[in-house]
């Protein structure tokens, strides 16, 4: 008789990760701290469905962008209509708006949570499958609006214990119109040196001319020193504006570089923009990233509406917070009381009294032992919780309307307490 084969183990997709037990205590309290963030500014949350119409971001990222082009992951449902998981939470919060009538007259500041999708070669600090938070307002035309979303990360780092890891970049790429004509100087200037270009920057220079001056290839950093500059061919709006957002950060306190290479990779991006970097992370030094968007609204089909975001990568952020943020988080998520019972009738009565501390005590984290076993057994399971408290349960206890506590973290003595005093006792301890 052959041996039936075992069937081979399927693994996660390249790129997208489990957060197992040992990692989740971090990211629920990051995600804390961010939800308690918006409250204290008054923005209201937003939830998208992860899949849109391919069209969305076509039109909204621009379809030669690398996103759109390489990036995507796009399919056809069954009627033959073809949907793809969202790269990025902007296209998505705009549609959302629109179809459900938020814009109209109106001011919104709205957060959404959540994982984007994109096909990217996974390196650490970028996945297929990615977590950010994005902060979008509608409504708002003038720099105070920028300057209040720039306050808002200043403040996270803050309260994360990060403000001397980051440093703020930020720029302005002026109108659309003026825009235009900057680009066709950076075009000719730039098809004067295309032999000196490298593969990425030519096949930019046709599509989005204005990422050339990101690149991180030192060759062409040196054919952009002459190359012409952004700021010298701003509208005066715009011009006007950025200073009034340095005169806010300033008058803050907020510390931040201008840098005229910062240009955004996504095509809807006007006037203001801006970037939180770090050294810690390697060539993902980008944790924050955003900026003003005036033109996306109409361009997705609705009535020209002012707007400005940004996004923060969760995966990046808790990298910069490193193993000690995790490893507190998850000591704090440990049980506090274990719950030692032997016999069928203490096994019994152990779930009984969890459940009556728990009404009393719903802050405590309790955990009754499962599956039996000796004394000896079950304090080896309470020691490697992490419990500070194992709550013991025999037939004696049972019998005597009590149970014995033993201190697992001290050197204090075991006492006998009775079930109507525990909460009260525990109360007193934890």
């Amino acid at each position: 008789m052959t041996k039936p084969t075992k069937p081979s183990l399927i693994q996660s997709i390249r790129g997208m990760h489990d957060a197992l037990p040992s990692d989740t205590p971090a990211w629920q309290r990051l995600e804390a701290v961010l939800r308690e963030l918006m409250a204290s500014y008054a923005y209201r949350e937003i939830r998208m469905p992860s899949v849109e119409s391919t069209a969305l971001f076509k039109r909204s990222i621009g379809e030669v962008t690398d996103i759109v082009e390489k990036e995507m992951y796009t399919f056809e449902d069954r009627n033959g209509e073809s949907l793809t998981l969202r790269p990025e939470g902007t296209a998505s919060c705009v549609r959302a708006c629109l179809e459900h009538g938020l814009l109209y007259n109106q001011q919104q500041r709205l957060w959404y949570m959540g994982p984007m999708f994109r096909h990217e070669r996974p390196q650490k600090g970028r996945y297929r499958q990615f977590y950010q938070l994005g902060v979008e307002t509608f409504g708002v035309s003038t720099p105070e609006m920028d300057a209040e979303l720039i306050l808002m990360a200043a403040r996270l780092w803050k309260q994360l214990g990060l403000a001397d890891e980051v440093v703020l970049q930020i720029n302005t790429l002026g109108s659309n119109a003026a825009r235009a004509v900057y680009r066709e100087h950076l075009v000719n200037y730039l098809r004067q040196h295309a032999a000196h270009l490298d593969e990425d920057s030519l096949r930019r220079l046709e599509t989005n001319p204005l990422r050339v001056l990101d690149s991180k290839n030192p060759d062409v950093q040196a054919i952009l020193h002459n190359a012409p500059r952004l700021n010298e061919h701003l509208d005066d709006e715009s011009r006007a504006d950025f200073q009034r957002l340095c005169d806010v950060l300033r008058a803050a306190g907020i510390r931040y570089e201008v840098n005229p290479k910062l240009v955004r990779g996504l095509d809807y991006y006007n006037k203001t923009v801006f970037e939180w970097v770090t050294t810690r992370l390697g060539a993902q030094g980008t944790i924050c990233a955003g900026g003003r968007f005036d033109g996306l609204v109409e361009q997705l089909g609705g009535s020209p509406t002012p707007a400005a975001g940004f996004a923060i990568g969760l995966e990046r952020l808790l990298a910069l917070l490193g193993e000690a943020y995790g490893e507190a988080q998850a000591s704090a998520a440990s049980p506090q009381v274990y719950i030692v019972a032997l016999g069928s009738e203490a096994e019994r009565e152990a779930l009984v009294l969890a459940e009556r501390l728990r009404d009393t005590l719903p802050a405590v984290r309790i955990q009754t032992n499962a599956g039996g076993g000796s004394f000896k057994a079950q304090f080896k399971r309470a020691d490697k919780s992490g419990a500070a408290y194992a709550l013991i349960l025999g037939e004696d206890e049972v019998k005597q309307g009590q149970a014995q506590i033993k201190p697992l973290r001290h050197e204090d003595e075991q006492i006998a307490v009775a079930f109507d005093a525990l909460a009260d006792y525990l109360t007193g301890c934890l």
